[in-house]
């Protein structure tokens, strides 16, 4: 398929939601001419909600010294981890707040402990927190990064993206990395070996050439690195934040947006249904609009939570879901290689 640009995929907002949805469908089939729809058992553990960037969208943060505040001890999550390998999880997706103390070495620390213990990848450690580690630690990012990877750091997450527009990130996030630095982080991780993922946050403040600003940085991206595994698009969780008078993004809007990502990142092998954020219904229906992967059971899930998100699905619940959507279910690692199929 020809590649398209700016001002046609802004005028994809404008189009029949049928009409759009069955053009992403012919997109993921040039992709995935298979009948495979992809997911993985993983937990994310969230070792801290501590965090001085204290963003208005978030309701898991916590100021150091509150009552509801924690840094989780490494005999937790080493039992968190052991939990999910019983459950057959191939990895842990690891992320927290960004903690005004921890430098670099309690997560040497950290990861060379879990290395040591179990056989696990270690997904984690989203751009904020890199960025974050680097500064606090007086380190540039390559070294950052360069020794998170031999401490046992296998993969990067993509959250903290937002939205990649200065100007709603400037209203977001003013005290997180910036977009150019969130940037910097993937592709400084990409040069050194590390694959990642990237996400995107929206149904909030942005508007449409918002989003299609933010698909064109990760497009742009790819075409020099290769990097990026998976494309997360998800609708921003009002309740309990800052934002909490803004309406919900409706599933109409979800499914359109999942579309035109699909359909603009052309250089994105996998983009991944949420439902974590949509339920399985609509993440069902997601599978017919560009999505090839239904993401995660996400044993343990936090920061969405606490905003209001209550959906929970185990494996075999996606594997059944996958299955009446007329697919064949496949469990992946988190680098998209088949473990199995059902």
């Amino acid at each position: 398929m020809e590649r398209i640009g700016e001002e046609e995929a802004l005028a994809l907002f404008d189009e029949d939601l049928l009409s759009l949805g069955r053009r992403a469908y012919e997109a993921r089939r040039v992709l995935h001419p298979d009948n495979l729809v992809t997911f993985c058992v993983d937990r994310n553990i969230n070792y801290t909600n501590i965090c001085i960037s204290r963003c208005c969208f978030c309701a898991f943060w916590r100021d150091k010294g509150d009552s509801e505040a924690f840094l989780l001890p490494k005999v937790e999550i080493f039992k968190k981890i052991e939990e999910t390998i019983n459950l057959g999880g191939t990895s842990i997706l690891i992320q927290g707040g960004l903690h005004p103390d921890l430098e670099i070495g309690y997560f040497e620390d950290l990861f060379s402990s879990i290395k040591s213990r179990y056989p696990i990848h270690i997904h984690g450690l989203s751009p904020p927190e890199i960025w974050h580690i680097a500064r606090k630690s007086g380190l540039t990012l390559e070294d950052t990064i360069r020794r998170l990877k031999a401490a046992g750091l296998d993969s990067i997450p993509g959250g903290g993206a937002e939205i990649l527009s200065p100007r709603v990130r400037q209203r977001l996030s003013p005290n997180k990395v910036s977009v150019e630095g969130w940037l910097e982080v993937m592709e400084t991780a990409h040069r050194l070996g590390l694959k990642s993922t990237a996400t995107m946050m929206f149904g909030h403040i942005e508007g449409p050439g918002d989003i299609i600003e933010h698909l064109d940085r990760i497009r742009s991206l790819q075409d020099r690195t290769g990097g990026f595994t998976a494309f997360i698009p998800w609708t921003f969780q009002p309740l309990h934040t800052g934002l909490a008078h803004i309406e919900k993004a409706t599933a109409v809007d979800y499914l359109r947006v999942l579309a035109i990502s699909r359909i603009y990142l052309d250089n994105v092998p996998n983009v991944q249904a949420s439902w974590v954020t949509q339920g399985a219904k609509i993440a069902q229906l997601a599978l017919y609009f560009g999505a090839n992967d239904f993401g995660s059971t996400m044993i343990e899930e936090n920061v969405v939570a606490a905003a209001g998100a209550t959906f929970r699905m185990s494996r075999d619940e996606i594997i059944r879901c996958i299955k009446d959507a007329g697919f064949t279910p496949a469990q992946r690692d988190t680098l998209y290689r088949v473990i199995r199929t059902f």
